[in-house]
């Protein structure tokens, strides 16, 4: 079986980093969670106390970065300039900055320089807002993982609570909003749907159905 590219993108809590972990595993692919990068860069940038308004200020912040992802056996890493930052960039705050930093031209220009640098040689899962739009629209196989907005708020709001946030969900739901809509409407990389991308709405399907489904496409690719 030949190594390919699947991209997975989607609005949060469509379930695609669960997904696409587990097609990962199951394909012996490296996993690339290119969201946790502009987490990264966001959590960075608030502790340097650059204004997430000024553009040149995080170029600047953007050359002297640097963000590694791996897994190993104790799990997934997100190395920023050195030190695993994977235990801290999971929260609202931050979802709400990587949201603002990721519409910045720059930045995105950066991120996807060392997204391709990752993927090229193949055999990786990616997912994201613009995987098969921006990062990698030669994949052989790009997915549209979403789901409908109250299934998608109670993900998230179970995800937050099983990492110990804590929130309401009608700050999640609140908080949702907000991202889907800085996603659509941001002017570099705006979240859509490429054209000859497979669509899967998630709403009542197991991670295991999504799996499948998805694994019969690769198949079709790969053999």
């Amino acid at each position: 079986m030949k190594s390919i590219i699947v991209a997975i993108d989607g609005p949060a809590g469509a379930g695609k980093s669960t997904v696409a972990k587990r097609l990962a595993k199951k394909l012996g692919y490296t996993y690339m969670d290119t969201g946790a990068m502009y987490r990264a860069f966001a959590l960075k940038a608030a502790r340097d106390g650059i204004d997430l308004e000024n553009e040149d200020a995080l170029r600047s912040a953007l050359a002297a970065t640097n963000i590694e992802l791996y897994e190993d056996a104790r799990g997934p890493k997100v190395i920023l300039d050195g030190r695993d930052v994977a235990g801290e960039i999971r929260t609202p705050e931050l979802s709400q900055a990587a949201s603002k930093v990721s519409a910045l031209k720059a930045v995105r220009e950066r991120m996807v320089e060392l997204q391709r640098a990752m993927g090229a040689r193949g055999g990786i899962v990616a997912e994201g807002r613009d995987i098969g739009t921006v990062v990698f629209p030669k994949a052989e196989v790009k997915v549209f993982l979403t789901a409908g907005p109250d299934e998608r708020a109670r993900r998230r709001f179970a995800e937050l609570k099983g990492n110990g946030k804590e929130v309401t969900l009608e700050e999640t739901v609140a908080e949702m909003e907000q991202r889907d809509r800085r996603d659509r409407e941001r002017e570099h990389a705006p979240l859509r749907q490429a054209e000859d991308v497979i669509g899967i709405d998630s709403t009542g399907m197991s991670v295991d159905e999504i799996v499948e489904q998805i694994m019969k496409e690769i198949k079709k690719k790969t053999t």
